[in-house]
Parts: structure tokens; C-alpha cells; sequence
């Protein structure tokens, strides 16, 4: 699983289009004779735990009770929810705030309504037995990553924070499929990437313990997944876009108080679903994602506009955005989540 890859550059859309409008085809009427617009929801990647609260949410008829009649979509990279949710191909998206930066950077119009995991999940992930328990511990190791990605290009930054430089550890570029290989295999001693995404498929794979070197534990910390609209949709559609922000919050605050039965909500959503036990940990994971120290105890999704600064300056230094633009220029804050 690669669910947040993103790889700068324009690429081509493939998603059928999709819009919800105010003809016959875009309603539906619920079992209680309530009238529900439809909406496409396209995800970062097929689904993994992250997106537990989405099946739950439908199921527990939180959207309904918001009026929508969702319909959630496997996606193919951030980077193309990004661009399809510009173009109006889905209603909406979930996708990684570096992929929405980028976009907007090369003119993509599209707008967060809140950022839910604010705490990044990037990370080195070993196995136990490599002994990385501290970033001094990566000197004179090999790390499988892919060129070009956010983990990548926020990699130096890391090291520089914890007192390595650049040559000190080898990055061997590895197509995002085979970083999980490259490790098992012993070709490289841990990988780039998400605490809540490939660490409980590599170690469900291998049999063996896989530790956690997380980014926001060692001094950098940005953005990751969050709700997207187009331009469309914010200048037509505000209050359905508020209805949306809304229904998914109340959704990832229902999922957090009932993670079992939230991940039970996945079964058959994809043939490509992880094992029940790699769904568990990966939602669990995720669920310590939730929050900055500014938003802690507030409602899921509810964003601060200094730790959008923050993620807005760290990619800029990263090479990521070469136009840095006010925050309001990526985050809809009008039609955001109230704190």
C-alpha cells in the first residue's frame, strides 16, 4: 500500500466524471422518504484502515443524516484525487495536503475543508532486530524510497533536524511497490513511509516486529490527509460542501469511539483489503494522527491556521511549493469545520 505517493507533475485523469447537480440523476430518496444528493467520494488510494470511518459513517447513516447518498471510490495516488477533484470528475476527495499544495502551486483549482490527520505519519520503518531507535541510529544505513515523493523530499529535512546530513544515510530509490520487498529481502534496512499504512502490511508479511521512527516525534511535523472541493463545487455548492465537512467529521468522531465495528464497516469494500489484523493496527495508527497540540479535544477536522503555515513552509523548503501562497489559498475557511 502507497496510499499518499506523490510524485510532482501533471497526470493524466482517468476517473469516470461524476458531478452532483440539480437534475433527477444527482438525488435519491432515502427508506424514510428523505431527499439525499448523491456524492462521489475518491480516496487517496484503495482502501486500507485510514478509511475506516467513511464505511462506518455510510453505515451508521451519518451521511444520510446530512443529506448525502455517498459513494466512496478507490483511488490512485493523492496527487490524481487531487487533480480529479479539480475537475469535477469526483464531488470530492481525500488526499494529502503536499499533493494539494503542489497542485495549487502548478494553478490546480482546488481547496482543503480540513486537513483530519495533522499529524504526519511519515516515518522510517524497520524491523526491531536493525536496532533504529533514534535518528543516529540511521547513520550508515540503507533506506528504500521513491524519488520525488513528499517522504523523499522531507527526508533531509529530517536528518538536518536531528543533526545528519544528507550523506550519511543511503536512500536507495525503489519503486513504491517494492519498498516492502527491499526490506523483507534484506536489501535495504527500512523503508520511507506511512506509521498507518505499509508498517502493519510489512510486519503481517514478515512475521516480525516493525519499529517506528515518526518524523513529528523527532522535530518535523506537516499536514497529511484531509477533505478536498473544487472551485465548482465551493462557488455552487457551499453548503453542501459544509453538509460534507460536517457528515465526515461526526463520522471520524463516531469511528474513534467504535473502532471495531468501524473497521468491521470495511468488509468487502475492495478485493485488494488488507487482513481484519493490518486494518486494525492501520486505523489504530491513525487515530493518534488526529490532532495537533492546537486542535487537541476539538471536533475531528477542525484546522488551525498556523500549522497550515507550517506545512505550507516546510514543503516550501522542501522544493515542493516554489510559489508560497496565503493559507486561505488551500484551505476553505469558510466552509471549514468551526472549532
Amino acid at each position: 500500500m502507497h496510499a499518499r505517493r506523490l510524485l510532482i507533475g501533471v497526470v493524466p485523469l482517468v476517473l469516470a466524471a461524476t458531478a452532483c447537480g440539480g437534475n433527477d440523476a444527482s438525488t435519491t430518496t432515502s427508506e424514510s422518504g428523505k431527499k439525499l444528493d448523491k456524492v462521489t467520494l475518491t480516496l487517496n488510494w484503495y482502501p486500507y484502515g485510514e478509511h475506516a470511518p467513511f464505511y462506518y459513517g455510510k453505515q451508521q447513516k451519518i451521511f444520510e443524516k446530512h443529506g448525502i447518498d455517498l459513494n466512496i471510490r478507490a483511488g490512485q495516488g493523492s496527487q490524481k484525487t487531487v487533480q480529479a477533484t479539480a475537475a469535477g470528475q469526483t464531488d470530492f476527495g481525500w488526499a494529502d495536503t503536499p499533493a494539494l499544495l503542489a497542485g495549487v502551486d502548478q494553478g490546480v483549482q482546488v481547496k482543503s475543508l480540513g486537513v483530519f490527520l495533522q499529524t504526519t505519519p511519515a516515518s522510517v520503518q524497520s524491523f526491531d532486530a536493525e536496532g533504529i531507535s533514534s535518528p543516529a541510529g540511521l547513520k550508515g544505513k540503507t533506506i528504500a524510497g521513491t524519488a520525488g515523493d513528499a517522504l523523499s523530499k522531507t527526508f533531509p529535512i529530517f536528518l538536518k533536524k536531528n543533526g545528519l546530513g544528507e550523506s550519511d544515510v543511503r536512500v536507495q530509490n525503489t519503486d513504491p511497490a517494492g519498498k516492502i520487498a527491499a526490506v523483507i529481502s534484506g536489501k535495504t534496512d527500512g523503508l520511507l513511509g506511512y506509521a498507518s499504512d505499509q508498517g502493519p502490511t510489512m510486519q503481517d508479511k514478515a512475521g516480525k516486529q516493525v519499529s517506528y521512527l515518526r518524523f513529528s516525534e523527532n522535530g518535523l511535523n506537516f499536514y497529511s490527509n484531509g477533505l478536498l472541493a473544487g472551485q465548482k463545487i465551493l462557488a455552487s455548492r457551499s453548503e453542501l460542501a459544509g453538509r460534507m465537512a460536517k457528515a465526515v467529521s461526526e463520522s471520524w468522531a463516531a469511528a474513534a469511539k467504535a473502532p471495531g465495528p468501524a473497521v468491521a464497516a470495511m468488509d468487502g469494500a475492495s478485493e485488494q483489503l488488507p487482513p481484519k489484523t493490518v486494518l486494525a493496527e492501520q486505523f489504530a495508527t491513525t487515530l493518534t494522527l488526529l490532532h495537533t497540540p492546537s486542535t487537541e479535544g476539538k471536533a475531528p477536522g477542525v484546522n488551525n491556521e498556523a500549522d497550515w503555515q507550517q506545512t505550507i513552509d516546510v514543503f516550501a523548503e522542501a522544493g515542493m511549493v516554489s510559489k508560497p501562497k496565503a493559507v486561505a489559498e488551500y484551505w476553505d475557511e469558510k466552509t471549514a469545520l468551526k472549532g
